[in-house]
């Protein structure tokens, strides 16, 4: 089965390789201004003139890099679970942009790079769940990241499996992750976080139990009848892909369609705004019923 990330959706590696020179360079270069303006030489992108003293806090604010958080605890033991679908939502924007997270910072994975123009940081809190707001206040102190730039990606179990939810606020719904984050942030709520769907717990189960446990064969995998998929309004897109065709079904990677629909949201929040965002991911359907 060909993975979705790299099929489906391609990805240009020259661009990736040379997203990844570039940030090693970067770790080389001595400069006294931030990371996300020096020049190309110590950096990513050609040299932007000094702001004016009177230029509004709107414009500040979008020269700051955005904070993108990954929620999961660390170690081969939680690996894959559910509770750790943010920290795969990462390491697929990582993929896709090039961006190296090969560096350990704030008590985080860290990494540093573009998406589009539009300066970025990745991190994956490396501290336990319950503790994840330790290292986030912590780089949102240090860098001065305005709050409606730190978007927190997450494990929700009100949510059905595979569903995106992106809201500009709120509290914490009872994760814990979510609550240490606040409590790190003075009791600020006023920060955008993107819900990844992870579905209630079989039965009686405990649920904590439920998200300490790998996805099953299911949702890792879809199967996906050829018939329907002709159906599908984009499935010439989805043809080009070569996707893995054994007597007449296609095997799509659930959440790898998922993480793309995320990525792409991401990508639109960035660099254009919150609102078209929304409406893309919230809108989106699951794979399974295109």
């Amino acid at each position: 089965m060909y993975n979705i990330s790299t099929a489906l959706f391609p990805r240009s590696t020259s661009a990736a390789i040379g997203r990844r020179r570039l940030f090693c360079e970067s770790l080389c270069s001595i400069s006294s201004s931030p990371w996300w303006n020096t020049n190309k030489t110590s950096c990513f992108r050609s040299p932007k003139l000094k702001p004016m003293a009177s230029i509004s806090t709107e414009a500040e604010e979008k020269q700051k890099p955005w904070l993108l958080v990954g929620l999961g605890n660390p170690g081969n033991r939680y690996s894959r679970t559910r509770h750790n679908v943010g920290f795969e939502l990462v390491d697929f924007i990582a993929e896709a942009e090039g961006i190296a997270m090969s560096t350990v910072s704030f008590k985080s994975a860290f990494g540093k790079g573009f998406i589009g123009d539009v300066p970025v940081m990745l991190a994956k809190p490396q501290t336990f769940m319950n503790a994840s707001g330790e290292s986030v206040g912590a780089i949102v102190s240090y860098y001065k990241i305005p709050l409606k730039q730190v978007l927190v990606m997450f494990d929700d179990m009100d949510l059905p499996f595979a569903k995106l939810r992106l809201l500009p606020k709120g509290g914490h719904g009872g994760h814990n992750g979510m609550k240490s984050i606040i409590n790190h942030l003075k009791g600020s709520r006023d920060f955008p976080r993107l819900r990844i769907g992870i579905g209630r717990p079989p039965g009686k189960m405990d649920p904590a139990s439920f998200v300490l446990r790998p996805f099953n064969k299911e949702e890792r995998q879809e199967v996906l009848n050829l018939h329907l998929a002709c159906t599908m309004r984009n499935f010439d897109y989805l043809s080009k892909a070569g996707l893995d065709a054994y007597n007449g079904v296609f095997l799509i990677n659930q959440l790898d369609f998922t993480f793309q629909n995320g990525l792409e949201a991401i990508r639109i929040l960035v660099q254009d705004n919150f609102d078209k965002s929304a409406t893309f991911v919230n809108s989106a359907k699951p794979l399974q019923t295109l």
